[in-house]
């Protein structure tokens, strides 16, 4: 049985190395690269030819970008439209990096930790600098709801400055961990296909269930990365 971590390692296409760094081009950049490549296939595709009455592509581009508008009215408001096209190409980047992860012999970028903690920095960075550019030192009463008796005041700063503070941690960790066992689990199904042979059937069938319902999560997880980002953003705007 092959070791199922092996899917998860990030190896060198092209060593390079810049001042005594390694900056080497890495199977992980590639796929990142062929993520943006299908992605700017995709939207030029369905914004080629618009029309009234839209096609198959057109009225995918359409439902994915409706989807996404829906989402942020829904939760920040239309005070937040502004901020349309970086959640728009929040929630495609990660869709695409999870589904074409779903390819044999491809890799799962959206598995490792750090890819997914620099993109929860960026949101949390990003919001929090949009509620102090709009609140000023008033977004500070985020960490206390009005309201709150005197006594209890230490305690519901704290926890909700420790709410804050994990945002970026829990976010991130969520998509990664979400990606990376069912990969394995994946890969431990796979294997045991193989071994067995022609009895295989029954995990066979286990697996081609499993991969389905892999494809599900794929898509629930981005959607959850997305959504979260929205009520991330719904507070820099509104506060409580």
């Amino acid at each position: 049985m092959h070791n199922p971590m092996e899917q998860f390692e990030v190896t060198r296409v092209f060593p390079i190395e810049l001042f005594g760094y390694d900056i080497s081009f890495t199977n992980a950049s590639m796929m990142m690269a062929i993520n943006l490549c299908a992605i700017f296939l995709l939207l030029f595709l369905t914004a080629r030819k618009v029309s009234v009455i839209p096609g198959r592509t057109q009225m995918l581009g359409e439902c994915i970008y409706g989807l996404i508008d829906d989402m942020i009215l829904g939760t920040a408001g239309r005070d937040a439209k502004r901020y349309m096209p970086f959640i728009f190409s929040l929630f495609i980047f990660i869709l695409t990096c999870n589904l074409l992860g779903m390819f044999p012999f491809s890799f799962t970028v959206t598995s490792h930790i750090i890819v997914t903690f620099a993109m929860a920095i960026v949101v949390f960075i990003g919001v929090t600098i949009i509620g102090f550019a709009r609140h000023g030192f008033h977004y500070l009463s985020l960490f206390l709801p009005s309201g709150t008796p005197l006594a209890m005041a230490p305690l519901m700063i704290f926890t909700e400055l420790f709410a804050y503070m994990v945002r970026p941690v829990s976010l991130s960790v969520r998509l990664a961990a979400n990606m990376t066992a069912g990969h394995i689990v994946m890969k431990v199904i796979a294997s045991f296909v193989i071994m067995a042979g022609i009895v295989g059937v029954l995990p066979f069938a286990l697996l081609f269930a499993l991969t389905g319902f892999e494809l599900f999560v794929a898509v629930l997880q981005a959607y959850i990365f997305t959504i979260l980002s929205c009520v991330y953003l719904t507070d820099a705007i509104k506060l409580h």
